[in-house]
């Protein structure tokens, strides 16, 4: 939807209100940016845009300047940041009864929505634009950063891809900012990001991060498995054990399900884990090297190091012996 909402902004279709609400801060503040720094030129601008942070207003003030004409433009626009510190939203009824017409007024919401069935949320789906940013879920990314580097005229590694979602989460404010840092630093003459690029310019190891790990157990592989250990142990910070054990539980449990899927290929494990067919490979291979049983087991070991860093049933063993005490149960 907010594709739409900038397509008819591009347009110039503008609506006397936009409600920006969600718990996802980056597509709020792609369509704000767009009204502020595109619906004005830059003369305009010094006249007719107006910034509100919530923390600062009311909604009476923000009302009373959205009922103001513009002085140098046929639009005025008000933007309304941080409005979830604003109390009393409801009174903005009184201003949706009579909108003004040579008013744009963008309100964002953020880290969370407003309920649907108020009276005044209903009168802004009829008046203007009501949109709600939703996080992305954790198989959506790796689509979303393909989707992003492509509108950047960019190739990217399906490695170099996996690494930046490893590493940065859902989080896609960070991530598209990372990304466009690799637009500036990549070398002359090349538009591919790599997953040496990626080590180079955002700090994250392209041999020893918990992807490569979780590839080293998949094909048993014991001295990468132990050499990359071996190095989180001596980067307790950039890899916490949290981290780790997370990963490690949430492949290990889906392997458990794939064991008992009727069709037993990529195409099946990309669907029932709703995960890239990149990703979804890996099961084909970890089954081979994991029968049911083990994988069972390797489940309740993973349980049992999460406990026992948390200090239960441990009395000296540190991070790094815990994992190493792990990875030796898994692989043997």
């Amino acid at each position: 939807m907010h594709e739409q909402i900038l397509r008819n902004l591009q347009q110039k279709n503008y609506a006397p209100i936009y409600f920006l609400m969600g718990e996802e801060p980056y597509y709020i503040d792609q369509i704000s940016d767009f009204i502020q720094n595109n619906v004005l030129d830059e003369n305009q601008r010094e006249f007719d845009l107006t910034v509100i942070y919530g923390k600062d207003t009311d909604i009476i003030s923000v009302i009373n300047a959205a009922k103001r004409f513009p002085m140098m433009s046929p639009y005025q626009v008000i933007i309304v940041k941080e409005a979830q510190l604003i109390k009393d939203l409801d009174k903005l009824q009184f201003y949706l009864n009579n909108v003004s017409k040579s008013t744009i007024l963008v309100i964002c919401y953020k880290y969370g929505t407003i309920d649907g069935r108020k009276k005044w949320v209903a009168e802004i789906k009829k008046t203007g634009v009501l949109f709600e940013s939703k996080k992305l879920r954790d198989y959506e990314m790796i689509p979303w950063i393909s989707k992003y580097a492509k509108s950047k005229n960019l190739l990217i590694d399906e490695k170099a891809m996996t690494m930046l979602n490893d590493f940065l989460g859902t989080n896609l404010i960070r991530i598209a900012n990372e990304l466009d840092k690799l637009c500036i630093t990549m070398p002359a003459g090349s538009n591919k990001i790599t997953p040496e690029l990626v080590e180079k310019n955002i700090g994250i190891s392209k041999d020893f991060n918990v992807f490569e790990l979780q590839d080293a157990l998949i094909r048993k592989d014991v001295v990468k498995a132990n050499r990359i250990i071996n190095y989180f142990s001596d980067n307790k910070k950039a890899n916490p054990i949290q981290m780790v054990l997370a990963q490690l539980f949430g492949f290990f449990s889906n392997l458990m399900i794939f064991h008992y899927l009727p069709q037993k290929t990529a195409e099946a494990a990309a669907s029932e884990f709703k995960i890239h067919p990149f990703i979804a490979k890996n099961y084909l291979q970890a089954a081979k090297s994991y029968n049911a049983w083990k994988t069972m087991n390797i489940v309740t070991y993973i349980r049992e190091t999460d406990a026992r860093s948390k200090g239960i049933d441990n009395v000296s063993a540190n991070e790094g012996d815990l994992l190493k005490e792990l990875i030796f149960k898994i692989l043997h």
